[in-house]
């Protein structure tokens, strides 16, 4: 049976804020919606469900993003996930110039949770808490410079 990854969906708290966030990073809004009604019901599994949503894609067209903000039920804020947490941990992004990445995120309040680290020579890497709490690891391939 093939198999592909669609996309990876997130709960945000505001959803322009993200967008921004995340096409300022580089990727692009493939379109924007307002869903409701029984088909999200039956597809969510959530009673009352209403959301904004946008779905974004990476540059080179492989990744995508599914980001929604829920108008109904509300939102439930939670703590940050912390990179030690079961569950749903990060999402990981190549970027060419990790440094370049780093002045867009902190243009939107988002810095790394400790610092820049280099694997080996194969990579340098951080781990930085984005828009909503979201983990995105950005990671620069030094075999490629």
């Amino acid at each position: 049976m093939p198999i592909r990854l669609e996309n990876i969906g997130i709960a945000v708290r505001d959803l322009d804020a993200a967008i921004a966030f995340f096409t300022d990073l580089g990727l692009t809004v493939l379109g924007r919606d307002t869903v409701s009604g029984e088909w999200t019901e039956t597809a969510v599994g959530l009673d009352g469900n209403h959301a904004n949503i946008a779905m974004l894609q990476t540059p080179d067209g492989t990744g995508r993003l599914e980001l929604f903000e829920y108008i109904h039920p509300d939102a439930i804020e939670t703590a940050p996930t912390l990179p030690n947490e079961i569950g749903m941990h990060r999402v990981a992004f190549s970027v060419d110039d990790i440094d370049a990445a780093l002045a867009v995120a902190a243009r939107h309040g988002c810095h790394p949770l400790r610092g820049v680290a280099t694997y080996g020579d194969v990579y340098k890497l951080t781990y930085v808490r984005g828009p909503s709490g979201i983990i995105l690891m950005l990671a620069q391939d030094l075999t490629k410079s």
